[in-house]
């Protein structure tokens, strides 16, 4: 259980997403910060990044990894893809 409110979290969030950022555009990637609920962070990767075979290894050792050392190890990153940001509510609260 992470001990921090989606709202505590969210300068921390944006903080740790800014040192990820320079090596997606490295790529011709990007990323936008959506949405924190529930402890799950819910990004939209950008770019070069939509549809990238590697992209999934991006978002899990790369941003997922990043935010675990700086926030807490149970953090969790989601890839909402265009289009699909009114599922947000429904995925943070799956498993719960």
């Amino acid at each position: 259980m992470i001990p921090f409110t989606d709202e505590e979290l969210r300068p921390a969030v944006e903080r740790s997403l800014e040192k990820v950022k320079p090596m997606l555009e490295l790529d011709g990637g990007g990323m936008k910060l959506l949405d924190i609920k529930s402890g799950k962070v819910f990004v939209q990767l950008q770019g070069a990044c939509v549809g990238c075979s590697s992209s999934n290894q991006t978002l899990k050792y790369g941003i997922e990894r990043q935010l675990r050392m700086d926030i807490h190890p149970e953090i969790e990153v989601i890839n909402i893809a265009a289009g699909m940001e009114h599922m947000i509510e429904q995925i943070a609260n799956q498993g719960q």
